[in-house]
């Protein structure tokens, strides 16, 4: 049970849908590709995982993870995993990681392993190393980054051969929900990261600029939807002003969020607009 609350379950749909989105992009195309679409999947999901185990442990290492008041007990923190334990697990995970990419290597060719080599550098790099991303403002970034545009663009290109500009957009936008995940843990934690030296994008800019970011970030990921293909259609402007409307809903209950229970029924929120998300973003593509 430790391992698995380490792994954090709710961040994982990062891992499995933006694979998916990439893979609809290839089927609509008529290229869907079922063995390098299960090793971007494998890939994604050890990146996921071994990211998290690694903020797991350089945040205990950098004092972050002390005295936790909102989010969940982190197991290193806690006691419940040693250090040394988590920083192997880190590391093997990080390393069947990079033999899924290097599986994918006859599918991609050599900009796969820049990109794979890339990826996993920022998962050690987005809490540890001597320039931390998270703590620096810049995990914002690399979420939207890796996570969207680079997962659902270098799916379809394993796949295709080709980076059709469809993937950008849904890239964008799954980036975009994705990141949402984020803003609520920095937004929770502001008061503690910021005696920690933690210097997120909440703590730099405030609170009030962490919900304008998840309504903004979330109601532009409802946009990229709505022009994903044209001319949108009536009935995909309805989805897209509802998913809109959730969106704002959302907010509201962030910015009321005062205990443990209720900043984590908010990350489950932001969790479900990300599965909701990529399940319309599929059957956009697949029905354009």
């Amino acid at each position: 049970m430790a391992w698995v609350q380490a792994a954090r379950p709710k961040t994982l749909v990062a891992a499995f849908i933006p694979v998916a989105i990439g893979s609809s992009i290839a089927a609509d195309l008529g290229s869907f590709r079922a063995a390098p679409a299960l090793l971007c999947l494998v890939f994604a999901f050890l990146v996921q995982v071994g990211t998290n185990f690694a903020n797991d442990y350089f945040d205990f290492k950098k004092g972050a993870d002390k005295d936790r008041r909102f989010g969940p007990p982190r197991a290193v923190a806690s006691g419940t995993i040693n250090p040394r334990t988590m920083l192997l697990a880190t590391i093997a995970v990080l390393a069947l990681a990079f033999v899924a990419g290097l599986c994918l290597l006859p599918y991609g060719g050599k900009l796969l392993l820049v990109v794979g080599i890339a990826s996993l550098v920022c998962a050690i790099a987005y809490t540890g190393g001597p320039f931390p991303l998270a703590y620096l403002g810049l995990g914002d970034i690399f979420v939207v980054l890796f996570f969207g545009l680079v997962s659902v663009g270098f799916t379809q290109y394993v796949q295709t051969g080709t980076f059709p500009p469809e993937g950008w957009v849904a890239g964008l936008a799954i980036g975009l929900a994705i990141n949402n995940l984020l803003v609520v843990n920095n937004y929770r934690d502001v008061e503690e990261d910021s005696q920690n030296g933690k210097r997120t994008l909440a703590v730099r800019l405030g609170r009030k600029f962490s919900l304008w970011q998840y309504a903004l970030q979330g109601t532009g990921a409802a946009v990229c939807l709505l022009f994903l293909y044209q001319p949108p259609g009536l009935p995909w402007a309805a989805v897209s002003m509802a998913l809109g409307f959730f969106v704002t809903r959302s907010t509201f209950v962030l910015g009321k969020a005062v205990s443990r229970e209720s900043f984590l029924a908010c990350l489950g929120t932001a969790a479900k607009q990300v599965v909701l998300l990529g399940i319309l973003l599929c059957v956009r593509i697949l029905t354009a």
